[in-house]
């Protein structure tokens, strides 16, 4: 069993998606033109352009872009053991930013007393 129906939540976006670009169709129309332009350049192929997907959908934790994108990553080719490993990066992606941004706090506290 799965934690989410994550077909039916995919489903559910692009309908919602759809829903909004009728209310705002320039600002979804300039979203899937940045989005089909970074697949042009033609230096990464589309499983590689997915994965690192799925590992910026992870670092932002945003369930639509990792239910868009595992399923593209898919029907890429990606296997269950490359999604595994760029997880890995996007976790350890995520730890250096939390201590890169705890030197920043610290920083903060020390210049507070500075008043």
């Amino acid at each position: 069993m799965h934690m989410i129906d994550w077909n039916l939540y995919r489903d559910q976006l692009a309908a919602g998606v759809g829903a909004l670009g009728k209310l705002t169709p320039e600002t979804v129309r300039g979203y899937a033109g940045l989005s089909h332009a970074n697949a042009k350049t033609g230096h990464l192929d589309a499983k590689m352009r997915e994965l690192i997907s799925v590992a910026c959908a992870i670092t932002l934790r945003c369930d639509g872009c990792i239910t868009v994108h595992t399923d593209a990553a898919r029907k890429a080719g990606a296997t269950e053991e490359e999604l595994s490993e760029v997880l890995g990066v996007a976790i350890a992606l995520n730890a250096g930013a939390a201590l890169v941004y705890s030197t920043r706090a610290m920083d903060a506290f020390a210049a507070s007393g500075e008043v």
